[in-house]
């Protein structure tokens, strides 16, 4: 192909370089000898493409006859590379707590089990085994199990277990397929695992509202709209078994929606803004350690909105992150609190709950942020007067302050206090010193 092109370039060098020559440069004679002189140049360039071209046959040859006689007997055998082997990857999350009140109940909220804050003392925290990889050339698959300590018990739990499609799997540009089990779309913090997080907790409204994070069994559908913002929407249905919705009938108890867009400010801001709605059925939700049972309808209400700024405009070496999110619950039926002796009262009213935080990277290891959120009970029914839904009118805040230390992108140590005000007049100081350190294949995290 080489030699090719090149006899062509200089087959029109000819009539090229002829054009090119005045023609009151010289006489016909000269002219003559201009061209001798380029037919001499062809033909040697011609005669030294043809030399190399020989020498490179012989050379392949030579090669082949080498790679032939070097090939074991059971070259036979088919041979793939490893681009389809599962990535393993695990998180290492630990910590060393202390408190200054004993309960952690959160006066007005039914919390479930993840919901509630860890244990006290040396401790070591949710730690995670990632398997991922593409299937083939249209689906991506990952499975996460954790290993928790509970009630004096090492437990494993699925986390996630899900199929994501490809580009290439011939769906529309944008559009995207997931099934399985999943951290859904559902507000900023519900797709991401725990030991992501800038705080070591959860803010309040993630603990009342969806037990620490949503991640039921279901599909969901995304479309991301080809245009110069970020346009993103989708939904999905769900089982209907896990916090919020609890013990599913039919198998599909559950169903959310989401809208998102976002963009670029110049070269070193962002922004992302998010609207999200999830719809359960309630078959019998237990919560506080099982004494507060709810049957009815669940509807939550989410917005979220993310900003970034980095400096220098470099986020590896300074960056600032401010970050927001707002939930609105209407729930519809019965309550009923065993320890309270109360009998099945009817409820139907709406609780609100929002938290706000400032994360500033000051240096490139070096991280310092502030969070405030806030729960927002609802009214008290005169049934469920003295049980653990009773708010007295207190409305459950948190303030929390970190700081940590990321020696790589592999290891994080922080360490943070918090100072929760749960029910009227119980304030409890809490120290957290937590490290997180990652083993294996680590996947990057979603903005």
């Amino acid at each position: 192909m080489t030699s090719r092109f090149i006899r062509a370039v200089a087959a029109l060098a000819v009539p090229i370089s002829v054009a090119a020559t005045p023609v009151y440069a010289a006489d016909k004679q000269d002219l003559n000898r201009i061209l001798g002189e380029i037919q001499a140049l062809k033909k040697a360039y011609e005669n030294r493409i043809a030399t190399l071209e020989n020498k490179i046959k012989s050379l392949e040859q030579k090669k082949a006859v080498t790679g032939k006689k070097a090939t074991p007997a059971s070259a036979g055998k088919s041979i793939k590379d490893n681009s389809f082997n599962p990535s393993l990857g695990i998180v290492l999350n630990g910590r060393a707590s202390t408190y200054s009140e004993n309960s952690s109940e959160i006066a007005g909220f039914g919390i479930g089990e993840e919901g509630e804050r860890g244990r006290e003392g040396l401790a070591i925290d949710e730690s995670e085994i990632n398997f991922s990889a593409n299937v083939d050339d249209k689906f991506y698959a990952s499975s996460t199990v954790a290993i928790v300590r509970e009630e004096g018990e090492d437990k494993v739990e699925l986390e996630e277990a899900y199929l994501q499609t490809l580009p290439d799997a011939g769906l529309p540009d944008g559009l995207r397929i997931k099934a399985g089990r999943a951290f859904w779309t559902l507000g900023y913090l519900n797709e991401h695992h725990a030991h992501a997080d800038d705080f070591a907790d959860r803010p309040l409204p993630y603990r009342a509202f969806l037990n620490k994070a949503f991640n039921d069994d279901g599909v969901e559908i995304s479309y991301v709209v080809p245009a110069d913002l970020f346009i993103e929407f989708g939904g999905g249905v769900f089982r209907g078994d896990d916090f919020p919705a609890g013990d599913s009938v039919s198998g599909l108890g559950a169903w959310s929606a989401y809208g998102r867009i976002g963009g670029d400010i110049g070269d070193n801001q962002s922004w992302r803004l998010g609207a999200y709605t999830l719809h359960t059925d309630v078959n019998g939700r237990s919560t506080n350690e099982g004494n507060v049972n709810f049957i009815g309808k669940s509807n939550l209400y989410a917005a979220d909105l993310r900003y970034t700024w980095a400096p220098t405009g470099n986020a590896k070496n300074s960056e600032l992150i401010l970050q927001a999110e707002y939930f609105n619950r209407n729930e519809e039926g019965t309550y009923s609190d065993s320890e309270a002796s109360t009998g099945n009262v009817n409820f139907d009213d709406s609780s609100q709950g929002w938290y706000a935080q400032a994360v500033y990277k000051f240096a490139p290891s070096w991280r310092i942020g502030a969070r405030y959120s806030q729960l927002l009970a609802a009214d008290t029914p005169a049934g469920l007067t003295g049980s653990a839904l009773d708010s007295a009118g207190h409305d459950p805040y948190t303030m929390s302050v970190m700081g940590d230390w990321t020696n790589s992108e592999f290891g994080r140590i922080r360490v943070q206090y918090n100072r929760e005000e749960l029910s009227d007049g119980r304030e409890d100081n809490q120290f957290i010193l937590q490290y997180i350190m990652s083993i294996g294949a680590h996947s990057a995290h979603a903005f």
